[in-house]
């Protein structure tokens, strides 16, 4: 499965409604990232924009739309059609990134433990790998299936991945407490196979909230694990 190769351009504009939760992803990740950003799994360039005050940008996605309009809305940002998954992704090189973010997107692609080593190998020593990536395998659900994910993450399991992948852990924490409780009623109770608006409308007017209390207290559990990894 190529990395986001299940989101449509539409799946990707619908989530544009959620600025506070891309505000609070920022919040979160920008700060971990250096000068020269490679951002896998860019869709139509959400996240993208908020990379604009850095020195170079390069996104890749497997799915050619988005590139297309991710494009069009960022002309600056060096774009390209690519399945994050493959060797190609090491001939990034060139561009001399010093870290890498996956705003989930590491789910999709099957062959994770070889991608972060790819990805790791094309670093400098120090450099970063951002990961918000889903918890909890008993999540899993119609939702994840209907996107392509191939796993949700376990908290034990991904020191074991880092260090496979010639990494090491500078951080790790569960985001959104809230969402667990939401992710857990569509794919157990509702088993509803996607988000709806309405539900997007009502997290993201919550989000500002969630992000003020998990600020001061680091919750026990939640929807989303972010993994900070620095190449050793």
């Amino acid at each position: 499965m190529n990395a986001l190769s299940s989101y449509t351009v539409e799946d990707q504009r619908r989530m544009t409604r959620a600025k506070n939760y891309f505000a609070w992803q920022a919040r979160l990740v920008l700060p971990e990232l250096g000068r020269r950003v490679l951002e896998i799994g860019c869709g139509i360039g959400n996240f993208t924009g908020l990379l604009a005050d850095r020195e170079a940008v390069i996104a890749v996605d497997s799915n050619a739309d988005c590139i297309a309009a991710l494009k069009s809305r960022w002309p600056a940002v060096h774009a390209f059609t690519l399945d994050a998954g493959s060797e190609a992704i090491v001939d990034l090189a060139r561009f001399q990134p010093d870290s890498c973010v996956f705003l989930n997107v590491l789910e999709h692609i099957e062959d994770d433990l070889g991608t972060l080593a790819r990805i790791a190998s094309i670093l400098p020593r120090g450099g970063a790998i951002v990961v918000l990536a889903p918890a909890f395998p008993s999540l899993y659900g119609p939702i994840d299936r209907r996107l392509g994910h191939h796993r949700r993450y376990s908290r034990a399991d991904v020191p074991a991945l880092a260090r496979s992948a010639g990494l090491e852990i500078r951080k790790i924490r569960y985001v959104n407490a809230l969402g667990f409780f939401g992710w857990w009623m569509n794919a157990r109770v509702l088993k509803r196979d996607a988000q709806s608006e309405a539900q997007i409308d009502v997290f993201d007017r919550l989000v500002p909230a969630i992000a003020s209390i998990e600020e001061l207290i680091a919750p026990p559990f939640g929807q989303s694990l972010l993994a900070i990894f620095e190449k050793r």
